[in-house]
């Protein structure tokens, strides 16, 4: 194998796959990135067994050929080359050798066919999004997944396609977060638990363009994310999700409507009064036209007023802030609608077009 192309092409090939690229493995091979040089292109692949990502490059093919190098050496040597053209070249005993300018590396490479290749898919059903659509959604309900193993379902976003909709959903045993959004037309209905840390990755190196598409392949055990010259494969979670239906209410006896900003901010504010060893809730009294958010810690206490429109009963009600605010910083919109029962029922956050919604656990408060 010889081949060259530039150092930019290069490094963003190496930046996207090395997400698939696992920090600890017994398996040698999986630390490496395999490079295969045909059809004017080089295509860079990395699997970790359970996600695996290959994207394509435009380079010089002067011998085609293929070669499996150590991914984080590899990539450390490329980002500290001059930035110009790079050549790589392989011999028949896995050596390989990396040029730019008047630098001049020799590494041991490993053999390609010991590397193991992304798995062959054959998907049921494929539905086409713009790149923002789906890094948006993501975004707006990944900080919702569990960190805990204990529930498999818990660490992983469910997906769904049913008519011209695609729906995310996360849930942690403290929130639940939805997100909504159309498609161009209608599919039949199909759905998967795919893990967290798939579409965090795919969040990260997805550019999020809003005039370039996607293709979301599903498949009985897999997942293909599809953009420019780059394929994600992921394992899902085998196994039903939760009846999430039935966890989202409707019925309400009081209804807030509060500048997203203001209240984000007093949020923020009571949070410098909180430590990990003493997380304290911040306690809340909606009465007409006004919300008093109070918090009392050892450090100190936090006493604020602000203005909102309540139809509905007066409560007094406490949450973690940080869940609001988690919510709160991925909504758009300047005023949020806000739905409460009673002070230890769930309150909801969603808008009038129903392209979101969150779900939000109260805790348990003592007025002191």
């Amino acid at each position: 194998m010889k081949v060259i192309c530039s150092k930019e092409d290069l490094v963003k090939g190496l930046n996207t796959v090395s997400r698939a690229v696992p920090v600890r493995t017994t398996l040698e091979i999986l630390k490496c990135v395999l490079l295969q040089a045909e059809d004017g292109e080089l295509k860079l692949t990395a699997n970790d067994t359970s996600v695996g990502i290959e994207t394509k490059i435009d380079a010089v093919i002067q011998e085609p050929g293929s070669a499996a190098i150590d991914a984080s050496l590899f990539s450390s040597i490329v980002r500290k080359l001059p930035d110009s053209e790079i050549m790589i070249s392989c011999d028949e005993n896995d050596g390989v050798e990396i040029k730019c300018e008047n630098a001049d590396f020799k590494i041991s490479g490993r053999g390609a066919d010991d590397f193991i290749f992304l798995p062959s898919v054959d998907a049921t059903a494929s539905v086409s999004l713009s790149q923002f659509t789906i890094k948006e959604m993501i975004n707006q309900v990944i900080f919702s997944i569990a960190d805990s193993d204990l529930n498999a379902a818990m660490s992983g976003v469910y997906i769904e396609i049913f008519d011209d909709k695609i729906r995310m959903t996360t849930l942690d045993g403290h929130r639940i977060s939805v997100r909504v959004n159309e498609l161009k037309k209608e599919y039949s209905k199909v759905s998967t638990i795919v893990p967290g840390k798939t579409l965090s990755d795919l969040s990260r190196i997805v550019n999020g363009d809003n005039e370039k598409e996607m293709v979301i392949s599903f498949a009985r055990n897999h997942i293909i994310f599809e953009y420019d010259r780059t394929k994600v494969v992921s394992r899902v979670i085998e196994g039903e999700y939760f009846k999430i239906e039935a966890m989202l209410r409707e019925e309400h006896e009081t209804h807030l409507v509060i500048n997203k900003k203001v209240l984000l901010d007093c949020l923020d504010r009571s949070t410098l009064l909180i430590n990990e060893s003493d997380k304290k809730p911040v306690i809340m009294n909606i009465t007409d036209d006004s919300m008093n958010l109070r918090l009392k810690s050892a450090i100190g206490s936090m006493n604020e007023d602000i203005a909102i429109h309540k139809e509905g009963k007066d409560i007094k009600i406490a949450f973690n802030p940080k869940l609001l605010m988690d919510a709160l910083r991925v909504i758009d919109d300047e005023e949020i609608d806000v739905y409460l029962v009673k002070y230890n029922y769930p309150c909801t956050i969603k808008n009038q077009e129903g392209t979101y919604s969150y779900v939000i656990l109260p805790v348990n408060f003592t007025e002191e």
